[in-house]
């Protein structure tokens, strides 16, 4: 899947003009975010993983980082990411360019509340030098995922 059939899915619901394509890579929270000129924490970076209930997506923010209780509190199973291979075959993006959007039927997405910390969240468009602007609230409604509390913020540095 592609850039292009994230964009004509965003299109068809209004969102289209806000999705943008850069020259360089934003495959990681720290490109995306000198590509788009933000804070990393507002990439709203989508990690991938195996569920023996299924592939589970899990969008956070860029400075979030899946706490493991929480993951096997929700899924009963230690969090294991997908390899790049499998992301591909079982999401329908690649590694890089992992988005909530327009992914293969049966995968379940889920937003984590460290992204309504933000008024504007940036995930990718199914490429790895792609993002859109969107609100948490817009992330929700377009992604069709589920608020869940999956993740820890970092702990703020000592004085």
């Amino acid at each position: 899947m592609s850039f292009e059939l994230v964009k004509n899915y965003l299109t068809e619901r209004g969102y289209g003009d806000r999705a943008r394509e850069f020259t360089v890579s934003s495959a990681t929270v720290e490109l995306a975010a000198a590509a788009l000129g933000c804070e990393g924490a507002r990439i709203a970076k989508t990690l991938s993983f195996k569920t023996p209930e299924g592939v589970v997506l899990i969008v956070a923010a860029g400075d979030a980082k899946v706490d493991n209780h929480k993951y096997k509190e929700k899924f009963h199973t230690k969090a294991k990411m997908l390899t790049p291979e499998e992301a591909v075959e079982l999401v329908g993006h690649a590694v890089g360019g992992v988005c909530p959007f327009c992914v293969k039927e049966g995968v379940k997405v889920y937003l984590d509340p460290s992204l309504r910390r933000f008024d504007i969240v940036y995930p990718a468009c199914g490429s790895p030098n792609s993002a859109v602007k969107l609100t948490p609230e817009e992330l929700e409604l377009l992604s069709g995922g589920e608020w869940c509390d999956l993740c820890k913020l970092p702990e703020p540095a000592a004085e």
